[in-house]
């Protein structure tokens, strides 16, 4: 069955959970107007939920992710999280980028206790060492407490980003290509790992990915985008089952979906 006339898709049961992240009728513009980045984008994350947005270069894909984070003002439209509009970074907004930014001086616990003490000083972090620890086994850098960034893997540097990242128990974790600068190995391994993360802690996500591949294996939902100016032209809702393994890049289905969804890019998805 061709992705033209895709099959009849089951309700996704995401619809039945409550609204964590609520975006209506954004809009972004640069050069007084003249320059239209985003026009009229509706979003909204449900609570554990996984949703990709994928597009071609220039779509407006960063500068949506900037808005949802706070580091960047929308020109028009609602910015909401959990009831809240979004007017600026926030803690229980978390960040992870395409690299770990570790500081080399500071031990793996350190570095996922610095946005604590940063915020609410060094006995704040130290309270929440314990919680950092369990974090740490949950990724599976247990032994690594101590060791400086130097001697960590790429992947294992990844691994206490997310860390860092879920320590101060946010709402929702953006992700801006975090796995991009990885191996191939290395990113399936990390996306599957996320994947676990996500769902043990049910945590909702929203990722940034010029990957096909990875959107449709991590998401319920992927949001594609066409610039110029940038706006969501299709939603596609993933039917396949959880959890997913690498298995599944190799079936009929998954091709369909990715075929799918680079037709609708065109040649724009390789530019």
């Amino acid at each position: 069955m061709s992705m033209a006339e895709p099959r009849p898709l089951t309700p996704s049961p995401v619809a039945e959970r409550r609204p964590v992240y609520e975006i209506e009728r954004l809009s972004k513009t640069y050069a007084r107007n003249r320059l239209i980045a985003l026009t009229d984008v509706n979003l909204t994350l449900h609570k554990g939920e996984f949703v990709s947005v994928v597009g071609s270069s220039g779509c407006g894909k960063s500068t949506l992710l900037k808005i949802m984070s706070g580091l960047l003002p929308p020109t028009k439209g609602r910015v909401v999280l959990e009831g809240k509009p979004v007017t600026g970074p926030r803690v229980d907004i978390g960040m992870m980028f395409q690299q770990a930014t570790l500081l080399p001086w500071k031990t793996t616990v350190e570095n996922i206790l610095l946005p604590i003490e940063i915020r609410e000083g060094r006995a704040a972090a130290q309270a929440a060492r314990p919680r950092a620890m369990d974090l740490l086994q949950l990724v599976g850098l247990g032994d690594f407490a101590t060791v400086y960034p130097g001697e960590l893997s790429g992947g294992m540097a990844q691994r206490a980003s997310i860390c860092r990242m879920l320590i101060s128990d946010p709402a929702v974790l953006l992700l801006d290509e975090p796995f991009s600068a990885l191996d191939e190995l290395t990113r399936d391994f990390m996306n599957m790992e996320l994947q676990r993360i996500c769902a043990e802690r049910n945590a909702t996500a929203f990722l940034v990915t010029h990957s096909l591949a990875e959107a449709v294996i991590l998401s319920d939902r992927i949001l594609v985008m066409k610039p110029r100016p940038g706006r969501i032209v299709e939603e596609i809702v993933i039917d396949l089952p959880r959890p997913r393994t690498l298995e599944m890049i190799n079936t009929t289905r998954f091709g369909e979906i990715v075929g799918h969804i680079r037709d609708l890019l065109g040649k724009e998805a390789f530019v």
